[in-house]
């Protein structure tokens, strides 16, 4: 590839990747840790800003390092807007698990007594931040919240790591299938006063399951699912909603990988669940790509080498042979996923001098993503 068709192809998939951001309503970036996604995630929203949007980035990742590279000394699950060269406006949330469900049980309670009861519940207490499940699900919510919000025009997430961002997108149903789940009606069913309705196997269970975590821990948990009785089809209304959302044309998948074999594997197995989901990759954005700096191929850069044995201009084109391999190497791990993931563009950002840790930092890599280097 000479390298004026390289640039004329990168033109052309970087503009689709900035129609993304200035069309679509959400951006949801995914891929495996250490890959870049949360910078990614905050670059685009900061491209969104520029062209005069309203966006707001939310990490669902514990790490804080969106935090780091906004300058922001800390953000939480309330929008906070960060101030900088933009026609538009650019907000980030950093989701809390906890808060996001209290909002939903106050939403859905019938009166403040009923929400007043759940939240005070031990049992409650316990799940709403440890459940397994339940930070992918209120991220849903919290996306959800967010798309609805007429003060932001895009709302961009940045997930977990792919295997647990499947979890993400499996949530909404998981929570409708736990709640039509026997299991919950059994739970249930001793505040329905209908216990002596459950058959003898399901009471069994229960006695069961008193014992092995306690008797008072089970009274909770039994308090807990009579607190929520009749607040079930709200949760399950708002959990199609959500899944109808992410599902629809104004929601775009970004997958961020890197050129190594392990996080490309990763990337082709997130391609893969989509396509499954039916749900395209709208763009595959690689970080920490080597440069090619020429399109000779590396056993021809060696053999010139050797002819100049000794010498200095040998010893360089040793070196330029060494990262003409190593740019080989990674096309060749990244050839799949890009036929997996076509006519998808791809984007492939560099290795950059220094680690992104600030507006400045970001900035560098919209230059990169959008074509402005």
């Amino acid at each position: 590839m000479s390298p004026a068709k390289g640039a004329s192809a990168a033109s052309s998939e970087q503009a689709e990747l900035a129609a993304l951001v200035h069309d679509r309503s959400i951006v949801i970036c995914s891929g495996s840790g250490g890959v870049g996604k949360t910078t990614t995630a905050a670059v685009l929203a900061m491209e969104a800003a520029a062209a005069g949007r309203r966006a707001v980035v939310v990490t669902i990742d514990p790490a804080k390092r969106l935090a780091d590279a906004l300058g922001l000394d800390g953000i939480g699950n309330a929008p906070k807007q960060i101030d900088g060269p933009w026609s538009g406006e650019l907000w980030a949330v950093m989701l809390d698990t906890k808060s996001t469900f209290d909002d939903l049980v106050t939403q859905y309670s019938a009166d403040p007594e009923q929400a007043e009861r759940i939240l005070a519940n031990r049992f409650y207490k316990n799940i709403s931040g440890a459940l397994s499940g339940t930070q992918e699900y209120m991220a849903m919510e919290k996306l959800y919240a967010l798309h609805a919000d007429e003060a932001f025009d895009l709302v961009v997430v940045d997930t977990p790591p792919s295997r647990n961002a499947l979890d993400f997108l499996e949530a909404p149903r998981r929570l409708t299938r736990f709640l039509d789940h026997r299991l919950y009606r059994v739970l249930m069913a001793p505040t329905r006063g209908v216990m002596k309705a459950v058959n003898v196997a399901a009471q069994a269970f229960v006695r069961s399951v008193s014992k092995v975590v306690g008797g008072e821990v089970f009274d909770d948990a039994v308090a807990f699912f009579q607190a929520f009785d009749g607040m079930e089809a709200g949760f399950k209304e708002r959990a199609e909603l959500v899944l109808d959302l992410l599902t629809s044309p104004v929601t775009a998948f970004v997958l961020v990988a890197s050129p190594s074999r392990d996080t490309v594997d990763e990337a082709r197995f997130f391609a893969d669940k989509l396509a499954e989901a039916d749900i395209p990759v709208s763009a595959l954005i690689v970080n920490r790509m080597h440069p090619r700096f020429t399109d000779a191929l590396p056993e021809s850069l060696r053999a010139r080498s050797d002819t100049l044995d000794g010498t200095d201009i040998g010893g360089l084109y040793r070196n330029l042979a060494d990262f003409a391999l190593v740019a080989a190497r990674e096309e060749e791990h990244l050839a799949g996923l890009a036929e997996q993931v076509a006519p998808s563009p791809v984007i492939r950002v560099p290795f950059l001098r220094s680690d992104v840790h600030d507006l400045d930092g970001l900035r560098l890599v919209g230059d990169h993503l959008f074509g402005r280097s």
